[in-house]
């Protein structure tokens, strides 16, 4: 039952990032005009605006917003102006419904407790703690918001900072309840300092030896977030890896068959949040594995 009610509101929020993302970028695109047509950023407010066409701006019925669904039954194109609606669409919703049940199935129960292996599980998988539970919940709203990231690095090459502050302070709310709940609060707390260290540190110091060359400022603001995320230096590491060895196992194959120049850009954000996602969940038990099979002499 947790799990459907989880595929609903995947679909759901990733069709809200879709309208997120595409919404602030064109809010952004018509405030650097000299004369912003008013009208048309009103129906661009995220509060208060209907959701609209890409290309045609024509206001979407309710029969049109049905995530997955509206966009198969119309076979991809706007029902008002007949222009293909990018695959971008149904492609995020199902991402979303499927990390928000792959995030219930492989929650790491562990998170609230300081990483304790005989830890109860949150009352929402069977336990007994609310605050587990809100930890949970703090952890989808997070995961929209860098799904959303992750889809404007990829069309702009921009990690806006509209995104990164709100996400900021839920990711500095799921810390607070962690280390509140931590069986040593002050190694928690430690460990956090240090994860943030890794997470931006080292994006910014080559942010600062290439002036600004090797990697961007976003990267660096990202970097800063995503080690509040994980919380713990091992996990900081381990992201940044992560990281690393997918985007060589996705340049390589382009490079080779020449899809990709060696002067061509890729945005690192999307690397980050995959590798982020992958540590947030999965993250103990592959630093489990390492540690038992290459540092247990």
């Amino acid at each position: 039952m947790i799990a459907a009610v989880l595929v609903v509101l995947g679909l759901v929020f990733g069709s809200f990032v879709n309208a997120l993302v595409w919404r602030i970028h064109e809010q952004a695109a018509e405030t650097k005009k000299k004369n912003p047509n008013k009208k048309y950023l009103t129906q661009l407010s995220i509060k208060k605006g209907r959701s609209l066409c890409p290309h045609c701006k024509h206001e979407l019925a309710a029969k049109d917003l049905v995530p997955l669904l509206s966009w198969l039954s119309l076979r991809g194109k706007c029902r008002y102006c007949g222009k293909p609606i990018s695959a971008q669409y149904p492609l995020v919703e199902a991402v979303t419904a499927v990390l928000f049940v792959g995030s219930y199935r492989y929650w790491p129960h562990d998170l609230l407790f300081n990483h304790s292996a005989a830890c109860p599980s949150p009352r929402l998988f069977h336990g007994v703690s609310w605050q587990a539970d809100a930890l949970f919940c703090l952890w989808l709203v997070l995961l929209t918001g860098l799904i959303a990231l992750l889809v404007y690095d990829l069309r702009w090459f921009l990690l806006p900072d509209r995104l990164i502050y709100p996400l900021s302070i839920v990711a500095a709310l799921m810390a607070l309840i962690s280390i509140a709940n931590a069986s040593k609060p002050l190694v928690a707390f430690a460990n956090l300092i240090l994860a943030i260290a890794i997470g931006g540190g080292i994006f910014y110091l080559l942010f600062q030896l290439s002036g600004g060359k090797w990697i961007g400022g976003g990267d660096v603001k990202l970097g800063w977030l995503l080690g509040l995320v994980v919380g713990t230096p091992g996990k900081a590491l381990l992201f940044i890896f992560l990281a690393s060895v997918l985007g060589t196992l996705i340049s390589l194959p382009l490079l080779a068959t020449h899809r990709l120049k060696r002067t061509s850009t890729i945005p690192f954000g999307p690397l980050l949040i995959t590798g982020v996602i992958i540590a947030q969940i999965f993250g103990a038990g592959i630093l489990h594995w390492y540690q038992h099979n290459f540092l247990n002499f």
